[in-house]
């Protein structure tokens, strides 16, 4: 770890111990795992790992968050919620990101009262300045709750680097992103929708690991992974398995995306 990582990650540590009790927003991916690694040794037993849940989560993640927070040795709490009963979460403007933050972090806010917890943490790092995030906006607005790696300037390369170091499972796992950002935007949010990207990605990893998606376009899904993998999936026998699969899961038109994946490939449409 060079200089600047180590005063980055002992500012944070300073930053934590002052903040008396937290709640960390956690999604056991990259960030909130470490943050909450972070916070645990800033604060001992003062540190609560909360997952707010619903059906833009997947029971695999679920379960995983789970599970990594026993690893930890973190107290984990989980917090049903429902982003689809707020009409302008459904409706999958380009400020779903917004109201879903907004949804969330203000559940985990009421939690975090009514337990005596002085603050909720989310995860952000510096490089989500670099993209579009609407949902920092609703962490901005809330009270009680911050983002202390952003604070600080880490990026997600100097936290996996010192997640290697703190031997955290989660060093080099790959990003994630709730069911709901595969949804395009205009088309409505539902849990049937949201079951069926669930759905079709468990088929995709049959046939390959890593990042994977399956961006839906109502009656289209579009196939997004690695270009090494991309003659995996598209071989002729594969592509027919998937093909088959997805058809039956109510799609109509299932598409390979020759440009792989990328991050935020829905903001692409926006102006």
């Amino acid at each position: 770890m060079n200089a600047e990582i180590q005063s980055k990650l002992d500012h944070l540590l300073k930053l934590l111990a002052g903040l008396d009790s937290v709640v960390v927003g956690f999604s056991a991916g990259v960030d909130s795992t470490f943050l909450a690694a972070a916070a645990s040794r800033s604060l001992g037993d003062k540190v609560v790992a909360a997952t707010a849940y619903s059906a833009t989560l997947s029971a695999s993640e679920r379960e995983e968050a789970v599970a990594i927070a026993n690893r930890l040795g973190i107290c984990h709490i989980l917090l049903h919620i429902d982003e689809l009963e707020s009409a302008e979460f459904a409706a999958n403007t380009s400020q779903r990101c917004y109201y879903c933050k907004r949804t969330r972090f203000g559940a985990l806010s009421q939690w975090a009262k009514a337990e005596g917890y002085s603050w909720v943490l989310d995860g952000a790092n510096a490089d989500d300045c670099l993209d579009y995030r609407p949902g920092m906006k609703a962490i901005v607005e809330l009270e009680g709750v911050c983002s202390p790696l952003l604070e600080v300037g880490l990026t997600k390369a100097e936290i996996r680097e010192i997640s290697r170091e703190w031997r955290l499972p989660t060093w080099n796992k790959p990003s994630a992103a709730c069911l709901s950002s595969r949804v395009a935007y205009g088309l409505s949010i539902t849990k049937e929708r949201l079951e069926q990207i669930e759905q079709a990605e468990k088929v995709i990893r049959e046939f390959c690991s890593g990042q994977i998606r399956v961006r839906h376009h109502d009656k289209l899904a579009r196939i997004e992974v690695s270009q090494a993998d991309i003659p995996v999936l598209s071989a002729s026998e594969n592509a027919r398995r998937i093909h088959s699969a997805l058809k039956q899961l109510g799609f109509s038109f299932v598409t390979l995306d020759l440009a792989g994946y990328r991050i935020g490939s829905m903001n692409e449409t926006l102006e």
